[in-house]
């Protein structure tokens, strides 16, 4: 599977652009996809997302950058690439989305399948199976990304976000959850909480 993060200008797929994409190819984790590109003409900037992400809003119209169009075409190529190329991520809806609107904007066929994996559903399943409640806010799951690399014993994502670090984040998320092993080298030194606790 292909691990996926994205960093966009807003939270409308329609309004707002893709900023970067980050990607760790799950079988071959040493095989990794990172650019940033400049946001699509007359897409939205949202100043909460880019207090999120970092960006500022003249990197995100840098002329130097390749288009949204550009990156998206990139991306697929290297995702294609692998040997299993079923995209997966947190809240991998959002992100495919963007995929699908920015590939529309760019006259592009959107080769991957619609059917993705939910690094939020994985580890709510694997808390319930333990016994333990995840978290809520406001009356439904409160299980964010960096919840989710506190239940595996992983520390937060450094801020602001990048999206090759959220890849990674929850590529090393999946591997606990599925796997109960390291997969990220950088990530190594901390012990999986439920197997130690066994111990």
């Amino acid at each position: 599977m292909i691990v996926l993060d994205m960093e966009m200008s807003g939270t409308s797929p329609t309004k707002h652009s893709i900023l970067s994409i980050g990607a760790v190819d799950f079988l071959n984790p040493e095989n990794v996809y990172y650019k940033e590109c400049r946001i699509w003409e007359g897409a939205h900037l949202m100043k909460e997302a880019l207090a999120v992400n970092g960006f500022s809003e003249q990197a995100c119209v840098d002329l130097n950058k390749i288009t949204e169009a550009e990156v998206v075409r990139d991306f697929f190529e290297w995702a294609l690439s692998a040997e299993e190329h079923t995209i997966a991520g947190h809240n991998t809806a959002f992100d495919n989305w963007f995929l699908i609107a920015a590939a529309e904007r760019a006259h592009t066929n959107f080769p991957l399948a619609r059917r993705t994996l939910d690094l939020h559903t994985a580890c709510y399943f694997h808390a319930i199976r333990r016994g333990i409640m995840p978290p809520t806010e406001n009356g439904h799951s409160g299980l964010t990304s960096n919840a989710v690399s506190v239940y595996v014993g992983i520390p937060k994502e450094p801020r602001p976000h990048n999206a090759l670090n959220g890849a990674k984040q929850a590529a090393e998320c999946f591997s606990r959850l599925m796997h109960e092993r390291t997969l990220i080298n950088d990530f190594s030194e901390y012990s999986i909480p439920w197997l130690s606790a066994r111990v």
